[in-house]
């Protein structure tokens, strides 16, 4: 058996970032519940808890919870089988320093 090479999670940090920095409300989800696929903008949020909890449109089961602490936040996707997010074509890169 060989031993594949791997990089540790900070390798994440930029590709993350560059994911995160986007507007979500027209990236599409998959609820999965009941398989529907729409717009993160058509989801129903309940923010009247110590977080926001979002439901599908059509079966209104929960699709994704947020809270948010003073120095951190938590993000569930659990009842999201995917999120597919738009992405510009081209990305600046920062030049040498």
């Amino acid at each position: 058996m060989t031993e594949m090479s791997y990089l540790d999670g900070n390798m994440l940090d930029g590709p993350l970032r560059e994911l995160f920095a986007v507007d979500l409300s027209t990236a599409t989800g998959r609820c999965e519940n009941c398989g529907t696929t729409g717009s993160m903008a058509s989801l129903r949020v309940f923010a009247n808890a110590p977080g926001m909890v979002a439901r599908c449109p059509s079966c209104e089961e929960v699709m994704l919870r947020l809270v948010r602490g003073p120095d951190r936040a938590w993000l569930d996707l659990r009842g999201t089988t995917y999120l597919q997010v738009p992405m510009p074509m081209e990305q600046p890169r920062p030049g040498p320093l």
